[in-house]
């Protein structure tokens, strides 16, 4: 096989892998993410001692189902779908990007920066380090993509916003609004995705062993997935907070990142950055180290496959 051709089923499979990931975890994952994006976006307090527990739970219930609170079991669950073209189209092309474009940055800046990397900080260490850089600035490419996951947001915590308008509409009268809090987006995404890569490579470095995923057992790779993705979450959960609180907000509410930042530490506390933290490990935990372990996994099979050294 030629050179051309290998490196072109490096990049097919590696997107292939991503696609994959991106199908399967918005099949399986929409509504939970929708419960982490209505939680985060609350600001009142569930269990502040003021309410007895059953008032509290279904304070809890109002915010997690909204207007379908007081419907039975299916109409609370059908609540949980809101936004799911949006977040189908976001959540593809999202997952296909970072996990399909990300080995793919790593492979080019390797002959550029690998040796670098390693003569400073030592073989393994200089590979994790060049796995979680790529990562850190996949993640400030995901930016581009922002507009699809602002209605996305809007759709699962904010509906009213977006009743009545088609999606031509909302682009062509809010235009770059779409893109309002990139900059806090941004800060958000390069230290995830760094402890993202990172992490995972390093599982494999340092505790398996191994080169990487294609060499990795499955049981290997969903541990190392799970590294990646609780790591990931964690050092990401604070911006991720004042993100999501910039993209839930009316269009036309012109407050910035820095005042929700300072409302937020002034009426809720410090620790309110961390709000949604146990949720989202809970909850989105389980769907990004799900499909970043599916992707991983898929990707070296179809090398295998396809006999790429």
């Amino acid at each position: 096989m030629s050179p051309h051709g290998s490196q072109s089923n490096s990049v097919a499979s590696r997107i292939i892998g991503g696609s994959t990931s991106g199908v399967l975890e918005i099949a399986c994952f929409h509504p939970v993410d929708t419960v982490a994006k209505r939680l985060m976006s609350n600001t009142q307090t569930f269990f502040d001692g003021t309410r007895t527990t059953g008032e509290s739970f279904s304070l809890l219930s109002k915010t997690v189902f909204g207007k379908a609170y007081d419907k039975g079991f299916f109409g609370r669950w059908a609540a949980l779908f809101p936004g799911v073209s949006f977040g189908a189209v976001y959540k593809i092309l999202q997952r296909t990007y970072k996990y399909g474009c990300q080995p793919i940055l790593k492979d080019f800046m390797k002959p550029r920066v690998g040796k670098s990397f390693d003569n400073t900080f030592g073989k393994k260490t200089g590979k994790d380090l060049l796995n979680a850089s790529s990562g850190a600035l996949i993640g400030l490419g995901e930016i581009v993509l922002l507009p699809l996951d602002v209605l996305k947001i809007k759709s699962q915590v904010n509906p009213a916003v977006l009743q009545g308008r088609g999606v031509v509409e909302i682009f062509r009268t809010e235009g770059f609004a779409l893109y309002r809090g990139w900059n806090w987006t941004a800060a958000r995404n390069m230290p995830g995705s760094f402890a993202l890569f990172g992490a995972n490579s390093f599982m494999y470095t340092r505790v398996f062993g191994t080169e990487g995923a294609r060499d990795s057992t499955f049981p290997q790779i969903i541990a190392a997935s799970i590294a990646g993705g609780v790591t990931s979450l964690i050092v990401s959960s604070p911006l991720d907070v004042i993100k999501t609180r910039i993209q839930n907000k009316p269009f036309d509410d012109p407050r910035t990142g820095a005042s929700l930042l300072k409302d937020l530490i002034k009426d809720e506390g410090a620790h309110a950055l961390f709000k949604g933290l146990t949720p989202k490990v809970c909850l989105i935990g389980p769907k990004l180290c799900f499909s970043f372990a599916i992707a991983q996994q898929i990707t070296a099979e179809v090398q295998k496959a396809w006999g790429e050294n």
